[in-house]
């Protein structure tokens, strides 16, 4: 068995090669989002051709014809109801003066004393204005109600010419739906036939490659080749087939990290094994039962996994022994056959001598 352990370097070094996967990983998502943009950049149907093959051109021009009419007598309507204020306003001016003198004539009745020549002139003439006025207001209220009527009509022709244009694009909506599915789907068929070798060579060589010191690499570029190949699925499929195909890679992904746990805890290689001893030491825990290891000057405290680096153990070490679990009876601390110290039995070195030792389970 090979025991070397290999370094794992400075911990900026460790940093780095985490930063700049993530960074290898934008990169190649960005790369693979401009060569999708190219091809959706093809283009497709064209609702404009589609529409006029099925809606008649002459609807279309009268419908435009009736809108522009519509817009003329509604700002001429505009107008009218601007003039008609103006001349009401004209009105209610004119009556307040005839009032006035109307009032003022009641007094000199009431006092016997007529009017003035000049007076009696400006009644005659306000009453003759407010007479035009009223004749005029009336004449524009006619107008107004005239255009008001033929914009009502031209609605009414408006309106029946668009739903009779509505039921000649039924089949042009339904046509352009169906050359806008066919033309994503060829779109989508044409980025995954691309994006798919390139997840599968990721995907061979993130698997093929795990122990090289090279993963890095094949890891950033399988997840964004994977992430990418996730959104274009997404966004061209149906959601109802999608959820499929999300929850079949799900299912999937779960069943081969279930599988690849059960296989580590039932065929644990060296490395993890070494690992979970090591750890377990750490603790003063059995590596196989997680029974507290109590010799030395911790034989009668008391601690978990979690209180154990709270504990303080006694100052007195006392002499060192063999010793075995008393729960699961695994021999946890045996003597070296070359120094006869004391060294764990589950480590492969001793750490007096360095003395190397098989231990069960780490042969392979």
């Amino acid at each position: 068995m090979n025991t070397l352990q290999k370094p794992k370097g400075p911990w900026i070094h460790r940093f780095s090669i985490r930063l700049f996967t993530v960074v290898l990983a934008v990169l190649i998502y960005w790369v693979l989002g401009f060569l999708v943009e190219d091809i959706e950049s093809i283009p497709g149907p064209r609702y404009g051709a589609i529409e006029d093959k099925y809606v008649d051109k002459e609807l279309k021009e009268r419908s435009k014809q009736l809108a522009t009419e519509i817009t003329e007598i509604s700002r001429t309507i505009t107008n009218k109801q601007d003039e008609m204020q103006i001349v009401r306003d004209s009105s209610q001016n004119l009556q307040k003066t005839i009032n006035q003198l109307v009032e003022l004539q009641k007094l000199s009745i009431q006092k016997a004393v007529a009017l003035s020549e000049k007076e009696q002139a400006n009644l005659s003439e306000s009453l003759t204005h407010f007479l035009d006025s009223q004749k005029a207001y009336q004449a524009q209220n006619a107008e107004l109600a005239r255009l008001t009527h033929e914009k009502r009509s031209l609605e009414s022709e408006r309106l029946a010419v668009e739903k009779q244009i509505e039921q000649q694009l039924i089949p042009a909506r339904d046509e352009f739906r169906k050359l806008s599915e066919r033309h994503n789907m060829r779109l989508a068929m044409l980025q995954l036939l691309i994006l798919l070798p390139l997840l599968a060579v990721g995907a061979f060589l993130a698997i093929k490659k795990r122990g090289s010191i090279y993963f890095p690499l094949f890891l950033g570029y399988g997840l964004a080749t994977l992430l990418k190949v996730s959104l274009v699925i997404h966004n061209y499929f149906p959601s109802r087939y999608f959820k499929y195909v999300l929850i079949l890679g799900l299912l999937i992904a779960v069943i081969k990290l279930l599988v690849y746990f059960i296989r580590v805890v039932a065929f644990p290689k060296a490395p993890w094994l070494t690992k979970q001893y090591r750890e377990a030491y750490e603790r003063f825990l059995c590596p196989v039962c997680e029974y507290p290891i109590r010799t030395g000057p911790r034989k009668y405290l008391f601690w978990t996994r979690r209180t154990v680096n709270k504990l303080i153990p006694p100052r007195e070490h006392g002499e060192e022994k063999p010793y075995a679990c008393p729960a699961c009876g695994t021999l946890l601390f045996e003597e070296c056959p070359v120094c006869h110290e004391i060294r764990h039995a589950l480590l492969p070195h001793c750490e007096h001598c360095n003395a190397i030792k098989q231990i069960p389970g780490l042969e392979t």
